[in-house]
């Protein structure tokens, strides 16, 4: 079947898209914050124990994120006064309060991203999925204080139905769909896409890839030069996509602090959080979806 979800719409085509106070790159860090199950199979750093229940090696290693690879990370975002866009598992809200906490403290935005990164919509029926939103809504938003407007989900998994859904429940925007440097509007109503990265995404590159620290360190700057670059025709997006058990191992962390402060350190950049991207794209351009044609105002 034929992709009903969005229209095609090249780059070059588009209206010019501004930023506030004519910053260029619009800036912003997608921190992953997950709970797996104990008996689950999930991401992994050694495939030879993901049959074991419990695998005590996959397990452990995903769970240094929240022991302590999420308070390294928080130290780096502080230092350079970055405010995460946060990917929360609605499990995270009654098993790590503490994050919250911090969270809350700081401003976060926080997005919703499934109960647990164990457990996928895939073959749930409308009804059944609606269900489980709704629930992963409420539970951020009673955690959290605020509503949830953006999702992301568990391996950027969605069903046919998930954007309307979403919709349904007030959400206004999705990650998933890592096809664009700009926010684009779905065809769905009150629906926008907004930049993600499964690319510059340290589940890709250290995980998928092996890189080193400085290898990621070079990557991320390479992203962000490029599309400041591009950024002399029109606005471009920039997510930095993480995970505190694989980016802040001791080892690595300082790549990313140091990748943190060569971005943070430019001018034209608009440090900013998924949530402002979409409400300032919502406010600023009108596209007619059903021809991709546009204007900025």
């Amino acid at each position: 079947m034929d992709n009903q979800l969005f229209e095609y719409s090249p780059i070059t085509e588009r209206p010019r898209l501004e930023w506030p106070d004519d910053a260029r790159v619009a800036f912003y860090v997608g921190l992953n914050i997950e709970h797996y199950q104990v008996d689950r199979p999930s991401t992994s750093i050694f495939g030879g124990t993901t049959g074991l229940v419990p695998d005590a090696l996959n397990y452990g290693w995903r769970d240094y994120g929240p022991r302590v690879g999420i308070w390294r990370l928080i130290d780096s975002l502080d230092k350079h006064g970055l405010r995460a866009s946060v990917l929360l598992n609605s499990e995270v809200c009654s098993r790590y309060p503490q994050i919250i906490r911090a969270g809350r403290e700081r401003g976060w935005a926080w997005l919703a991203h499934g109960r647990d990164n164990s457990t996928f919509q895939a073959g749930m029926s409308r009804d059944e999925e609606l269900g489980y939103l709704s629930d992963v809504v409420d539970t951020i938003e009673k955690a959290t204080g605020t509503r949830p407007k953006g999702w992301l989900g568990p391996a950027l998994t969605e069903t046919f139905e998930t954007p309307q859904l979403l919709a349904d429940l007030g959400l206004t925007y999705v990650l998933d769909w890592c096809n664009d440097d700009q926010p684009y509007r779905l065809n769905v109503a009150g629906m926008l896409s907004v930049p993600y990265s499964i690319e510059v995404n340290d589940v890709s590159l250290f995980v998928g890839k092996s890189l080193s620290g400085p290898d990621f360190r070079q990557i991320v700057i390479d992203q962000f030069d490029q599309l400041y670059e591009d950024s002399r025709h029109s606005g471009r997006v920039m997510a930095l996509g993480l995970h505190p058990f694989i980016v802040n191992q001791p080892f690595r962390h300082k790549y990313l602090d140091q990748a943190l402060e060569y971005i943070t350190g430019r001018s034209g950049v608009w440090l900013t959080t998924s949530d402002e991207i979409a409400e300032h794209y919502e406010r600023t351009c009108t596209v007619d979806v059903a021809d991709g044609s546009g204007r900025g105002e």
